[in-house]
């Protein structure tokens, strides 16, 4: 049972990062808090990864709250405050940069491309937009951060408070947070957020985590995850 990672901080966007700070648990875990309902143990890896497929397929959830993730995200506000809906993410209990506290390192988001609404669903975008269209949306983007960003620093070092002075700036500016997750619960926001129907940018972090930091600690949860859980939902 593999159980280890190479990077432990992935890049993502042009700026942003999500990174696995803490992790307590493994497969194994999952197994033995199911097992302890009768005080069993262990019966070796066959016979324990029998069981954690059965849990999955038969949606008994609790045993995967044993394993915990602690991961640090820096991300663009509006992703952000997308992932802030999970509230089993722990978030009442999340430490995120504040502007009342501080005027520094400030990034933004710049889209390397502008997606198209979608004639149907309200929520998602279709196709992208053309080179005409690209150009513009991209140089009126750089023009009003460059404004705002402008207008925030003189109001800084003329005495405005941070407080109000953060009210300059747009959606795309970054934002760090730390957050904490259990498995069965980050499952859950695997299972929506990397939807085809979920935004690009949050779904660029959910493909990252799955990828990078689930399945490669948890393989049997994720093995289990993709035959009874994902199937195809992500079709």
């Amino acid at each position: 049972m593999d159980s280890t990672i190479e990077n432990k901080t992935i890049t993502l966007l042009d700026q942003g990062y999500v990174e696995l700070q803490e992790m307590m648990g493994n497969d194994l875990a999952i197994v033995n808090a199911a097992r302890v309902s009768y005080l069993g143990e262990s019966k070796g890896d066959e016979s324990d990864e029998k069981l954690l497929n059965y849990l999955m397929k038969n949606k008994h959830t609790s045993p995967f709250e044993m394993v915990q993730f602690k991961f640090r995200i820096k991300c663009p506000l509006f992703v952000a405050r997308q992932w802030q809906r999970h509230r089993t993410w722990h978030y009442m209990s999340v430490n995120e940069v504040s502007r009342r506290y501080t005027s520094e390192k400030i990034d933004f988001y710049m889209p390397e491309q502008w997606r198209l609404q979608h004639e149907s669903s309200k929520q998602a975008s279709e196709g992208v937009a053309d080179t005409e269209l690209q150009t513009f949306c991209q140089e009126s983007l750089n023009e009003v951060v460059n404004h705002a960003v402008a207008v925030y620093n003189y109001m800084i070092d003329n005495g405005v408070a941070r407080e109000q002075a953060r009210m300059l700036l747009p959606q795309n500016i970054y934002t760090t947070f730390i957050c904490s997750v259990d498995a069965h619960n980050l499952l859950h926001f695997l299972l929506l957020r990397r939807h085809q129907h979920a935004q690009y940018e949050i779904r660029v972090y959910a493909d990252a985590i799955w990828s990078h930091f689930f399945k490669p600690l948890l393989p049997w949860t994720a093995i289990a995850a993709e035959k009874y859980l994902f199937s195809n939902e992500l079709d």
